[in-house]
């Protein structure tokens, strides 16, 4: 968990989509086009490469001021000094990770589509209610599905709101509307042809 102070919650969340043999460059250039937030997401069992490549984009979060968030890993958050994890509903609690990563750690948790989770792990500490998925996600088809009503509803828990699933530059403005502090991006940014242009068409809408 780094010292310095972090930056407010707020503006494009860029996630990444997997292993992919230029992750260092793409999320550059997403930081470069703008993103306040990466996650790094990586679901599969190669140990060693996760290790490597949290520790680089740790690296180059830390350049940028920009706070490295690991996707369900206490351990692997921990062992790269990255900011915070991300958890979701599988993936332990709010408490043990604050208790691993440290009280100024990001414990960012998945709401999906409900306001009584939202409740309970807010009154748990989370430091982050992310919900969706907004619109249909090709990165998870099955995901449950949120309305803007649940951001509205969720503003007077004080915490950032971060919208995920499907999002777009073009759909994404009505959430931002409805409260969102963060939108949450995985294919839409990093499936791109060009990821800088458009993680800054991302950030314009902040």
């Amino acid at each position: 968990m780094p010292d310095t102070p972090l930056p407010p919650l707020r503006g494009l969340y860029a996630i990444t989509d997997g292993p992919r043999a230029d992750l260092l460059e793409a999320c550059a250039a997403a930081l470069a086009g703008g993103a306040r937030l990466l996650q790094y997401r990586d679901k599969s069992a190669d140990t060693v490469r996760r290790a490597e490549e949290a520790r680089a984009l740790q690296a180059l979060c830390a350049a940028r001021g920009v706070p490295l968030i690991v996707n369900d890993d206490v351990e692997l958050a921990a062992a790269v000094g990255a900011a915070g994890v991300h958890l979701g509903e599988d993936d332990g609690e709010v408490a043990a990770a604050r208790a691993r990563l440290g009280a100024r750690a990001i414990v960012g948790v998945s709401c999906y589509d409900s306001i009584e989770r939202a409740h309970r792990l807010a009154a748990a500490g989370a430091g982050y209610l992310a919900f969706g998925a907004f619109f249909p996600s090709p990165t998870k088809p099955q995901a449950r599905r949120a309305t803007t009503d649940l951001l509205r509803a969720a503003k007077p828990l004080g915490l950032p709101l971060v919208a995920i699933g499907g999002i777009t530059p073009d759909n994404a403005g009505a959430l931002v509307d409805a409260g969102a502090d963060c939108l949450a991006v995985i294919s839409a940014l990093f499936g791109a042809a060009d990821v800088r242009a458009t993680a800054r068409r991302f950030a314009a809408l902040f």
